[in-house]
């Protein structure tokens, strides 16, 4: 089991179990991980909002976590998650939804304005 300091974040890749799509990058600490091996939901560190976050809790957009992958160096984790809506706060199944040159390749799910009554 990895053991994550208090005062630490991790990144944390989250992919489709299914596909192997990326659907976003997040950050854990020691809490978020606890949390998510408990209730099988992802929980993340939000660094703007400086708070534990349930994926999904605001949108409704939750990932169930299927496997938990830690890397050789124990410094990155990798969720499969089964993602229940978009992944995105913008509304697209994956936040990586856009080329370099910004063209649009990906699928927008919901709409975020309704989702966030912006």
């Amino acid at each position: 089991m990895i053991e994550i300091p208090d005062d630490k974040l991790i990144p944390a890749v989250v992919q489709d179990w299914k596909t192997g799509e990326v659907l976003m990058l997040a950050y854990m600490n020691s809490i978020a991980l606890s949390r998510t091996l408990e209730t099988g939901v992802a929980h993340y560190w939000s660094r703007s909002r400086g708070k534990l976050w349930r994926k999904g809790e605001t949108s409704g957009n939750e990932q169930i976590v299927k496997e938990i992958l830690i890397d050789c160096d124990e410094d990155a984790i990798l969720l499969k998650v089964e993602q229940r809506g978009g992944a995105c706060h913008t509304g697209y199944r994956s936040c990586f939804y856009r080329t370099l040159d910004g063209r649009i390749v990906g699928e927008r799910v919901f709409d975020p304005d309704e989702v966030y009554k912006r």
